[in-house]
């Protein structure tokens, strides 16, 4: 793989950060897991709830994750330099949202130990179209290939806690939808019967 110019690199980003908006969306939402039932097409999504390291304000993020030996792990593909990773570092106590609840976790970068890349490889295959589309294959890549494609990547780990409180905060909209949307019906009926009169 050759690497990404800064231009590329910064369109990239910006790229993915519009397509995190939408994510974020449909999580809060309620549609957190239907939006992972294609995993190999839009890959396997969560949401980290982080604490901004210099604002101290809640964050969210969406990143692609695998679960491997009950652990959640996720990868910064823009490596150090990405806010929510620095966020991690500076408060590795979270909320994660998986497709079977929110739980408390403690994160810990583990991109340094003997075990890494392979589990690397699954978030990356967990990723559907991302990794491909910044020119990673971890499906067709040797450990080597890998290894150099990903050096700057960081891997983190989740080790889930208890149950977190709360749900999808957006919920109210598809009631409200459907009201307003049985109010128009409503209102074409009333309007068609007095046009008969």
């Amino acid at each position: 793989m050759t690497a990404l110019s800064p231009q590329t690199e910064q369109n990239m980003r910006q790229l993915f950060r519009r397509f995190n908006r939408f994510m974020l969306l449909m999580w809060r939402l309620g549609l957190g897991r239907f939006i992972n039932i294609w995993p190999e097409g839009g890959g396997r999504i969560m949401v980290i709830q982080h604490i901004g390291r210099k604002t101290g304000q809640v964050r969210q993020t969406p990143v692609n994750y695998a679960a491997v030996d009950g652990e959640i792990y996720c990868t910064a593909g823009f490596g150090a330099v990405s806010h929510w990773y620095r966020n991690l570092l500076a408060h590795p106590d979270v909320e994660i949202w998986l497709p079977n609840g929110r739980f408390h976790a403690h994160a810990q970068d583990v991109t340094d130990q003997p075990n890494a890349l392979p589990i690397l490889r699954q978030v990356l295959i967990n990723s559907g179209f991302a990794a491909p589309t910044v020119g990673v294959h971890p499906k067709t890549m040797s450990d080597a290939e890998l290894a150099a494609a990903t050096k700057s990547y960081r891997l983190i780990r989740f080790t889930q806690r208890e149950a977190a409180e709360g749900g999808a905060d957006l919920l109210w909209v598809w009631p409200a939808l459907l009201g307003f949307l049985l109010g128009i019906v409503w209102f074409k009926r009333l309007y068609a019967e007095e046009d008969e009169i």
